[in-house]
């Protein structure tokens, strides 16, 4: 059995080696952020918009070493690390980035370290999922609205809640509301829904991730002249909508079936992930 190999700080190492101490500010304060990245026949999708969301994460999050963070730095790390581990060219990354450094509340310093992590995937496109999936709101806590809220952070501590919350009641996902009772995003997603024949997404302004598939599947729907509308969103258009889909960067797109007694078509989703697949190729 081969040796599988992780990148840390721009050195290989095993990945069961224990690269990071107990002291590290990702780990004692969720100091840091991260991306999670797709290569389909060994080329990083939508390379471009990840380095935007990860510089401009940085910025807000007052790192430095954000100017080398770009999509070259993207590409050539990610094709690195897949020839390391002589993979097939279909991989899914995991690349996390903390302050590095010492000091408690007050870092010392605002330098950076990173770890960029893979799984080799067997498909080379997106699929939708065959059976759609079940949902339910998660209203136990709320996802705030800040200047950080649409950076993938570290502080996952509402998503792992949500996370509990659908595996105690046998769900497939969970969404999330902001804290003002609209709706923002599912645990590992953001939210898309179809009502009236038109697509509704939540607004960065409501809190959800600015996710890079999110950016990719609004010009993909505005390409094909199809109504798509960024607002404040009532959970209560659950009840009603024709279609609810969820949307990230690994996966591509996955249809909703259910919610409560409701039950959801998923024509635009098909419609959708094909054209995704014919840009993604």
């Amino acid at each position: 059995m081969s040796h599988k190999y992780l990148l840390f700080n721009d050195e290989f190492h095993l990945v069961d080696t224990p690269v990071l101490t107990a002291t590290n500010r990702g780990f004692t304060f969720g100091d840091g952020l991260f991306e999670s990245m797709r290569m389909i026949n060994n080329k990083l999708q939508f390379a471009e918009l990840h380095a935007d969301r990860l510089v401009s994460g940085m910025k807000a999050l007052k790192m430095d070493g954000y100017a080398l963070m770009d999509d070259y730095f993207l590409r050539q790390k990610t094709t690195d690390l897949v020839k390391k581990n002589r993979w097939n060219g279909n991989v899914r990354f995991r690349l996390s980035v903390y302050r590095d450094g010492a000091g408690v509340y007050t870092p010392e310093n605002n330098k950076v370290g990173y770890v960029l992590e893979g799984i080799q995937l067997g498909s080379n496109r997106y699929e939708l999922n065959t059976k759609g999936l079940i949902i339910d709101v998660f209203d136990e806590m709320t996802k705030s609205v800040d200047k950080l809220s649409n950076y993938k952070t570290s502080n996952s501590l509402l998503y792992v809640m949500a996370g509990i919350f659908k595996s105690q009641n046998r769900l497939d996902e969970a969404m999330i509301l902001n804290q003002n009772g609209f709706l923002c995003e599912s645990i590992s997603a953001n939210v898309f829904v179809v009502y009236n024949n038109q697509i509704y997404t939540p607004a960065l302004t409501e809190g959800c991730i600015g996710g890079v598939m999110r950016t990719a599947i609004m010009q993909l729907a505005r390409m094909n002249d199809m109504a798509l509308i960024e607002a404040q969103i009532n959970p209560e258009i659950l009840k009603e909508a024709e279609e609810v889909f969820i949307t990230n960067a690994t996966q591509g797109i996955q249809w909703v079936m259910g919610y409560g007694r409701k039950r959801y078509f998923n024509e635009v989703s098909k419609f959708l992930i094909e054209k995704l697949n014919g840009i993604s190729a």
